[in-house]
């Protein structure tokens, strides 16, 4: 699972996606030759990133290499159940990253075109919105 190691705050407030904004970063493939572009916007936590990067790693067989473009720094805060209001934030259940469209989640090389196209749209399926994967020209 992906936590980060220190954070500047421990509780963070819930903010907004503005609607369909569409991301400003992370657009273009930097490292590897495809890539699994998110067409959506949700938040995805950790457990998400982890079971489609299980999923490429399966399908490849450990060949090539993958690069995971998203960490989940978000703190998200549950409170118990059956509690009362007026005891405060609750404490901090699990880590998040928010994804607007356009945001690269997995990028992938050294493996043949179709086993990465295979593998990231299985990953696709693991996400919480809509994928497209992509290929650098």
């Amino acid at each position: 699972m992906l936590i980060p190691k220190k954070v500047k705050h421990r509780k963070w407030q819930k903010g907004h996606s503005k609607g369909r904004a569409v991301e400003t970063r992370g657009l273009h493939l930097s490292y590897g030759q495809y890539g699994l572009k998110a067409l959506g916007s949700s938040w995805l936590n950790s457990r998400q990133i982890e079971a489609g990067r299980r999923v490429i790693t399966n399908f490849i067989k450990r060949q090539g290499r993958l690069w995971i473009r998203v960490f989940p720094d978000k703190p998200i805060t549950k409170r118990p159940p059956e509690s009362t209001l007026g005891g405060g934030k609750g404490s901090v259940d699990h880590y998040v990253f928010p994804v607007k469209p356009g945001r690269i989640i997995y990028e992938l090389d050294g493996v043949s075109k179709e086993i990465a196209l295979r593998a990231l749209k299985l990953a696709g399926y693991k996400m919480p919105f809509k994928t497209k994967v992509i290929v650098k020209e």
